[in-house]
């Protein structure tokens, strides 16, 4: 019972966040400056048709009544037509989510397979020159920027030395297995930068909290029955270290998504954060507002899966 109403608490909270997203995404939208009519039309159209395309659009009602209507269709899954392809937003989105979801996980796996270790390494190293460079190294990465990195390692190793190429996701001539290879190319600089960016948090808080679970007294009495000190740091040390760092984990993969608009736009990588940059541009709301409400609506569900998660690993959080 106790597990249902954690659950339920958390929910709701995630569908009232999602639903202040959405609202203050869609008034937002709107203030942006230009005509989304000159989005499909002439910009010497006569004053009838861009009456009649402003009612085509249903921009031509009321505000709320706007706002209203867009709530009913997102509650039916409909996320409406784009101005510009003509085709409903949930098409032209889906298209986009396989490369965005490629490049969030793939940076993911990736900072969590290099973080955890490096962090274990300085705890088990502490007060070391070790861990005194992966402190160093954790810092300096918790300061960088998205975009500085994105452009730095595009101009470096794209533009410079020619190593990666400096736009795009995959080669189109390539075929089979020469296109996964050319797609694994593609996602090098990309994927690099979002590791980079977030791989300090999960470097310094595996550190920190290894370093208090190696003082706890089942560490100690796991050393006094003879258990191998590599044992003791892995099978039981690590284990606990590891509940904060799901927290991390969660609250970073939300953050991913934000980070995968900007790393896409500078690498011109065909994902969801690409289809908000052309939408700005085109002033075509629909997909600027279903990009959103899509970005929003994944960061809800990580930070739930993560609260959910987090309150069965400890009981302690369910009555929170």
């Amino acid at each position: 019972m106790v597990r249902l109403k954690f659950i339920g608490v958390r929910l709701l909270r995630g569908l009232l966040t999602l639903w202040f997203a959405v609202t203050v995404t869609f008034f937002l939208v709107r203030l942006l400056p230009g005509d989304p009519v000159l989005a499909v039309a002439d910009p010497n159209m006569t004053e009838e048709l861009r009456a009649k395309l402003l009612a085509d659009f249903g921009l031509d009602r009321p505000l709320f009544v706007q706002y209203l209507d867009y709530l009913r269709q997102l509650f039916q899954g409909n996320l409406g037509m784009s101005f510009r392809q003509s085709l409903p937003v949930t098409e032209v989105l889906l298209e986009r989510l396989p490369w965005t979801l490629i490049l969030t996980m793939s940076s993911m796996v990736v900072t969590v397979i290099v973080g955890i270790p490096l962090g274990v390494l300085a705890a088990t190293r502490a007060k070391g020159w070790i861990d005194r460079l992966i402190q160093v190294g954790g810092i300096t990465a918790q300061s960088l920027f998205v975009p500085s990195v994105g452009i730095f390692l595009l101009y470096t190793f794209g533009v410079l030395l020619g190593w990666f190429p400096i736009g795009g996701a995959i080669d189109p001539d390539a075929t089979g297995f020469a296109a996964t290879l050319s797609m694994l190319h593609y996602l090098v600089l990309p994927c690099l930068s979002l590791v980079l960016v977030q791989l300090g948090s999960y470097v310094l808080t595996m550190r920190s909290t290894l370093m208090e679970a190696l003082g706890d007294d089942y560490v100690a009495l796991a050393k006094a029955k003879g258990v191998k000190p590599r044992a003791v740091v892995w099978k039981h040390a690590v284990r606990n270290a590891l509940l904060p760092t799901t927290t991390i984990a969660g609250l970073q993969l939300g953050m991913l998504f934000g980070g995968a608009v900007l790393t896409e736009t500078i690498y011109a990588y065909p994902g969801i954060g690409r289809a908000i940059y052309e939408a700005v541009g085109q002033m075509d709301f629909p997909v600027l507002q279903g990009a959103f409400v899509l970005l929003a609506a994944a960061v809800v569900v990580a930070n739930l899966l993560t609260d959910i998660a987090y309150g069965f690993l400890d009981p302690r959080v369910r009555t929170a």
